[in-house]
């Protein structure tokens, strides 16, 4: 990648792209293509489209759908045409929908045929918001591409900076309600310009690479590494949910040789027949983060898959990666492999007690980072925003230590998030919902250590009369929640244990579970 190319926004990245490689492809799903001239004009069209429907600037664009090529032509109409984008997750409940898209007043919804039902159910509640149907009988996408029919494909010029943004996704909170993280354009270019002006090769692209996207683009996680590869030229292949046994197809028939990843589909990957020897032989780098890895996982996967590894930490709020463990530290006994890594350039880590004063290396407290690529604000929640960010420096609710080095070791979460398979979870969202159920009178809930998703949801439950059994817990709970997040294991309990202000004590109850899981 050239270290001459540093956009400013997202629209300059197909700018530049369609100038220098129009016919080279841009992105691949299902065996669709499009290059980036095309990528180009068609989201010119997209983007003339959403202004002539009557969206002003900044107004909030949601995509309810899983990965494709229309995804990220939407996100290029979004940044040409000055508007927001918002990623639903897919899998979410109707409900939790419902909520990310009365809160984001959404004034424009595009949505996958397997979830126009659902659209429509917000729709009936939401008259103001227009929806757009992706596809028709003629393919998928083609009622996309019928909606902007029409619409000139000259240049779209946006008029933002670095600093507007451009996407708003959406975590759980602490309260049970998921919460708008408002990006700017600057989250996804700040640490790669670092890493340029450093001359560092942590997290390298060449001419050649074709990157697998992986990990959903609801995630920061996924949306970040797609536009890297995109700012970088490359082919990226997006794949429509992952799949092991078609993730390890792609790598070894599109000669995949760089992807980021959750620890759970390295395992997933690893579990699969393998087709032939030389099944991984085109990766070069396997960049991971995002949930717990344990030991023996790494170790294997740096054995079969034979490539560099980088390890990235980071959250929502920090517009993805902020430290990292880069190749060079993944060695077989290396003191720092257990290590989150070290801040990537231009980024700065202090470990906190609890009055927000600076720990000396060795003493555990509250991971707060300074990064150029950290959100905007949560969106109408400033009080929030104001408690999240202060001084420049992002709490991030982790807790941690540095070392004499400054390699940083990530602890335990302070917030009692639980990360099942990359994905985030908070207990209260998921007791509030146990406790509507008329059987249950209290509820807690804590990760417990997973080889296979790096955590599990663990639920106990203070049960009245008629007593529900752990099936029709589950049962009752698909209405309210997300599948990921619905508990996998129960346990009836007198009474869940608190401390005398009445909190529930989760480390008492994770003790517990990580015993339960180990026997």
């Amino acid at each position: 990648m050239s270290s001459e190319f540093q956009p400013h926004t997202l629209a300059d990245i197909l700018q530049y792209q369609a100038q220098c490689r129009p016919d080279a492809i841009a992105i691949q799903c299902e065996g669709r293509e499009l290059t980036y001239r095309e990528l180009d004009v068609q989201s010119n069209q997209l983007g003339r489209a959403i202004l002539t429907s009557g969206l002003a600037k900044t107004a909030r664009v949601a995509y309810l759908g899983k990965e494709s090529e229309h995804y990220y032509t939407l996100l290029f109409a979004c940044a040409k045409s000055d508007t927001v984008l918002v990623p639903v997750n897919w899998r979410l409940s109707a409900p939790e929908v419902a909520h990310i898209l009365n809160d984001a007043g959404a004034g424009l919804l595009f949505v996958e045929s397997e979830y126009a039902d659902m659209g429509r159910q917000v729709q009936a509640q939401r008259p103001a918001m227009r929806m757009v149907a992706l596809d028709s009988p003629q393919g998928r996408g083609a009622g996309l591409l019928e909606w902007m029919q029409g619409q000139a494909p000259q240049a779209l010029r946006s008029t933002a900076t670095r600093d507007d943004a451009i996407v708003q996704l959406y975590t759980s909170g602490t309260t049970g309600l998921p919460k708008g993280v408002v990006l700017a354009h600057r989250s996804f270019f700040a640490i790669q310009d670092g890493l340029l002006t450093a001359g560092l090769d942590w997290l390298d692209w060449r001419d050649d690479d074709v990157s697998l996207i992986a990990i959903p683009g609801f995630h920061v996680a996924g949306l970040w590494w797609a536009v890297q590869g995109l700012r970088a030229g490359v082919k990226n292949i997006a794949m429509r949910s992952f799949q092991s046994q078609e993730a390890v197809r792609l790598i070894h028939a599109e000669g995949v040789s760089t992807s980021l990843v959750v620890p759970a589909m390295m395992y997933m990957m690893l579990a699969e027949p393998v087709p032939g020897q030389q099944a991984f032989a085109s990766l070069r780098k396997l960049a991971y983060g995002g949930s717990p890895i344990s030991e023996s996982l790494l170790r294997q996967s740096m054995a079969v898959f034979d490539c560099e590894f980088v390890q990235l930490y980071g959250l929502t709020e920090s517009g993805n990666a902020a430290v990292c463990l880069p190749p060079k530290d993944h060695l077989p006994g290396s003191p720092v492999l257990r290590a989150a890594g070290r801040a990537l350039p231009g980024v700065s880590i202090q470990v906190r007690d609890p009055q927000g004063r600076p720990l000396p290396s060795g003493e555990v407290g509250e991971i707060c980072l300074r990064t150029p690529a950290a959100m905007c604000a949560y969106w109408g929640q400033a009080e929030v925003t104001r408690d999240t960010l202060h001084d420049g420096w992002l709490r991030t609710g982790d807790a941690g230590h540095l070392d004499e080095n400054g390699y940083l070791f990530v602890s335990d979460r302070v917030k009692d998030l639980i990360i099942v398979a990359g994905e985030n979870i908070y207990p209260a969202e998921v007791e509030n919902a146990l406790c509507k159920h008329p059987g249950v009178r209290e509820a807690a809930v804590v990760g417990e250590p997973d080889e296979r998703w790096g955590e599990a949801v663990h639920a106990y439950v203070v049960l009245g009369s008629p007593a529900p059994t752990p099936r029709q817990l589950m049962v009752f709970l698909r209405q309210h929640l997300a599948d990921f997040k619905i508990p996998t294991r129960y346990d009836v309990v007198d009474a869940i244990p608190r401390n005398p202000s009445g909190k529930i004590l989760r480390r008492v109850l994770r003790a517990q579970a990580a015993s339960a899981a180990s026997t």
